[in-house]
């Protein structure tokens, strides 16, 4: 079952039953599939991602969950009764235990993550209630991005010759895997084309992380998809091995910032850099 059919599925009122806000939504934004609103509260603003990634506490780690991305913030109605932080946070509870959800954490600041998984669908929320007046839910339809762009050879080789290196952001792998994705294998074929355009070309295939996890086991990973990068180069597109040098530098060399979502998406890549 896809993720928005589990959604359809779960569509829940809490415990008090549906209410309409008195005041207006704000603009584009709605409930989530999977919960409906407390009583007397509106949408103060809204977010939404086709593709996004969020951090989740699952017992005492941090696990970063990527797919469709939906960030909404509940404000109260002037003149509603504000119905406290816990009661929020024990509807919403409530309401996911139903459809089969489990809490996996909870920093003991306000803040409660979830996760759902129903016939093969996946979904994560994040429940931050601190105070009478709002709360806001983040909510991950756990999935993966489909690569639109990809860098053809010529673009490659144009971004080395100006630059002396160039990311890759068409290949893909599971959060903390090495194993290449499938749909990482038109990237790979582009690569593998600038390297027989230019035969004297060596490169050093340089693995990123975002900065989600600890520092050595981002080292590790990021060095470990640079040699997976190397390996498939070399077994399934014919490129000498000798011509490629693996290296992983975690988190230390990021692009932008690790305080958001985006930020960190950009920051998880592979460079290619002329030797």
């Amino acid at each position: 079952m896809r993720p928005a059919s589990l959604l359809a599925l779960a569509f829940l009122s809490f415990a008090f039953g549906p209410v309409h806000a008195k005041e207006p939504d704000a603009p584009g934004c709605r409930d989530p599939g999977l919960l409906t609103r407390f009583p007397g509260f509106r949408i103060s603003r809204c977010t939404n991602h086709d593709f996004s990634t969020h951090t989740f506490l699952a017992g005492k780690k941090e696990t970063a969950v990527e797919g469709r991305y939906t960030e909404i913030m509940y404000a109260l109605d002037e003149g509603a009764k504000a119905p406290g932080a816990v009661a929020v946070h024990r509807n919403i509870q409530n309401a996911l235990v139903k459809v089969g959800g489990v809490q996996v954490g909870n920093n003991g600041e306000g803040d409660q993550y979830y996760q759902v998984v129903k016939d093969g669908a996946e979904v994560w929320v994040h429940a931050n209630a601190t105070i009478a007046e709002q709360y806001l839910l983040r909510i991950v339809e756990k999935g993966t991005m489909r690569q639109d762009i990809v860098a053809d050879a010529a673009a490659l080789g144009a971004g080395i010759q100006a630059d002396g290196r160039i990311a890759v952001y068409g290949i893909q792998f599971d959060t903390g895997k090495s194993d290449i994705k499938p749909e990482s294998e038109p990237a790979l074929v582009e690569i593998a084309r600038l390297l027989k355009a230019q035969p004297t070309l060596k490169l050093h295939v340089v693995g990123h992380t975002d900065n989600v996890a600890s520092l050595e086991l981002n080292m590790k990973l990021s060095k470990a998809r640079a040699e997976a990068v190397v390996a498939a180069l070399a077994t399934r597109h014919g490129v000498a091995a000798a011509r490629l040098v693996a290296h992983g530098v975690g988190p230390i060399a990021p692009v932008a910032s690790n305080l958001v979502d985006a930020g960190r998406a950009k920051n998880r890549r592979v460079e290619l850099v002329q030797q």
